[in-house]
């Protein structure tokens, strides 16, 4: 029997080292990777790394263009798993109703999800961002007031089955989150019968 293609979606809040581990997951696994960021860009006709310091949930981080953001992710998922391969999405994936799509989409295409939900203190967060709004080839708009409103409207993903989420702590180096995150999937896989 052919193995199971699977759809990784790192999840959680600005500047939680999200982008940076599952663009290093995808990579190791050999996925396909979309990033919400630089797809919300290319919707709106900006180079990647374009800046745009919208305010929370206006302009291109209005919650109609949110949606087609998210819209456009899941038709990248769509694409690559009707061809039975893995993928991996990076995007906040706050709202219930975003991360049900997925997981319908999965079940349709008879593939595996996980979701792995990246967390890190507030201290961290803030040193991230500083960080970021230095560097010139940053994709991300996120700053530290959008930080502190999107915790107010963070939807935890209570709805998930055990084997569905992955919870990390990011507030190690990159190659031992990916050393972890090996571990937890193969445990979680070998549980599940794949």
């Amino acid at each position: 029997m052919p193995r199971q293609a699977e759809l990784f979606v790192f999840m959680g809040l600005i500047a939680s080292g999200k982008s940076t581990l599952a663009a290093a997951w995808a990579r190791q696994i050999g996925a396909r990777y979309f990033n919400s960021d630089r797809e919300r860009k290319t919707l709106a006709g900006l180079r990647p790394t374009a800046p745009r310091a919208e305010s929370f949930q206006a302009g291109i981080y209005s919650p109609e263009f949110t949606r087609r953001t998210y819209e456009r992710l899941y038709l990248m998922a769509k694409t690559e798993l009707e061809a039975k391969r893995d993928v991996v999405l990076d995007g906040s994936y706050t709202a219930e109703q975003e991360r049900r799509r997925l997981r319908d989409l999965t079940a349709a295409q008879g593939a595996a999800i996980k979701f792995i939900l990246c967390r890190c203190p507030d201290n961290i967060v803030r040193e991230r961002l500083n960080i970021r709004a230095q560097d010139q080839e940053a994709v991300s708009d996120g700053r530290w007031e959008i930080y502190l409103r999107q915790k107010e409207y963070f939807s935890l993903p209570a709805e998930l089955e055990n084997h569905e989420l992955i919870t990390l702590d990011t507030d190690a180096p990159v190659d031992t989150l990916l050393q972890k995150l090996q571990k937890i999937e193969a445990a979680i896989n070998h549980r599940q019968g794949r």
